[in-house]
């Protein structure tokens, strides 16, 4: 679609938008918690339920087959979205989370010893971090982070002198959730492969915000969330080499996982299902499907490139703000703004600026570690999407002053 980008246009299209909260036009900056829904999606979700709810590859009636045929048609529409190359190497997930470790316990576990490394860093969120530490617990591995910057960037040198041969495995954020860091993560495959270290890549919060390409990237193993893409919470995926998905056993037993079972032992599915085991989030992932077409009916580099500019004039209108403390400057980052301002605690902030209808998040952002690198036990964050304004922002700011003024 052509012309200037108009959020206006968009924001109709979510009713949540419309609302007030306390008696305010709602301002919804928590984006990078998660997204509000279309109508689409809502719709599609809703249209399962009423029209044709029924479980997925398991019967040949009508109903099944519309339910398989729209849940099978997410997978299709996600692996386009992501140039994943084949639909086979899209495994379903409950979200990043739960991708990672999939990874964790069904590719690292088996193959971890004591003094092996795996290497993070900084600025990971804990799903990116906790489940390393569990399975290098049981394994005798270490979890080993690579520094940043104080602009929050990541020490790409240092990164690369960590790589060293007992790295079996490096897991990096694409996007920073905190600070909005864009790692430079098709370079940071190159120096793994380089070494034959596999790497994983958060992908939580760079899909719905810039066009991610898996074949460009060449990264071993990509996660991502669907709440975050503007779809039903419970939904999300691991994109996997086709090798890895072979050679790793499955992670859940059940129904659907399997060709064969018998006392004697079980034959499982080919990938993905041998790691999709019971009745899926079939509504979800519907809706999953739908949301993708609504982004693609937009185009991801549009709304990448307004983003850009909402952010640069976010970055200016913050930063005058007297007393107010702005982490993470790096060259290239999203739409993800961290603050403090000066004797007001993080969670102080949220609240009162909820009372302004401004939601913005705070707390540890599930990055303590971030959080002790910055020394600071919280922070609040404001995160943007393509249907935010710059009147929001001028709100926003609004409502910070009054914040400070009434609390100084």
């Amino acid at each position: 679609m052509s012309g200037a980008f108009d959020p206006e246009l968009w924001r109709r299209d979510f009713p949540v938008l419309k609302r007030q909260v306390h008696g305010k036009p709602l301002v919804y900056f928590d984006n990078a918690n998660t997204a509000q829904k279309p109508q689409v999606v809502i719709d599609a979700v809703e249209g399962y339920y009423r029209d044709y709810t029924a479980n997925v590859a398991r019967a040949v009636h009508s109903l099944g087959e519309q339910a398989t045929a729209a849940y099978e048609g997410a997978r299709d529409k996600l692996a386009r979205f992501l140039n994943a190359g084949s639909r086979d190497q899209l495994v379903f997930t409950s979200g990043t989370t739960q991708a990672i470790n999939l990874v964790a316990y069904s590719y690292a576990l088996p193959r971890l010893q004591p003094g092996d490394e795996i290497l993070v860093t900084q600025m990971e969120h804990h799903a990116n971090i906790v489940p390393w530490q569990l399975v290098a617990a049981r394994t005798g591995a270490t979890v080993k982070a690579a520094p940043i910057t104080p602009e929050g960037e990541l020490m790409l040198d240092r990164f690369e002198a960590m790589l060293t041969p007992a790295v079996k495995l490096a897991a990096v954020a694409h996007v920073s959730n905190v600070i909005g860091t864009v790692n430079p993560v098709a370079q940071i495959a190159r120096l793994c492969r380089s070494r034959g270290v596999p790497l994983l890549v958060d992908g939580s919060q760079a899909c719905p915000h810039q066009r991610v390409d898996l074949q460009a990237i060449g990264c071993d193993f990509y996660a991502m969330t669907g709440h975050k893409l503007f779809g039903p919470t419970g939904t999300g995926a691991l994109w996997a080499r086709r090798e890895h998905l072979q050679a790793m056993p499955p992670f859940f037993g059940g129904g659907e996982m399997i060709r064969t079972v018998s006392f004697d032992g079980t034959v499982f599915a080919d990938p993905p299902h041998k790691f999709e085991a019971g009745t899926p989030n079939i509504a979800g992932f519907i809706g999953l499907g739908a949301a993708v077409d609504y982004i693609e009916g937009i185009g991801l580099e549009r709304i990448q490139a307004y983003e850009s500019e909402l952010l640069a004039y976010a970055t200016d209108a913050l930063l005058g703000v007297p007393g107010l403390r702005l982490f993470g400057r790096a060259a290239h980052k999203a739409a993800v703004l961290s603050f403090l301002v000066e004797g007001v605690h993080a969670h102080d902030l949220a609240t009162l600026l909820d009372h302004e209808g401004v939601a913005v998040r705070s707390g540890h952002h599930c990055a303590h570690p971030l959080m002790q690198f910055f020394g600071v036990p919280a922070t609040a964050r404001a995160s943007l999407a393509f249907y935010n304004t710059r009147e929001e922002v001028d709100a926003f700011v609004r409502a910070l002053d009054k914040v400070r003024k009434l609390l100084a």
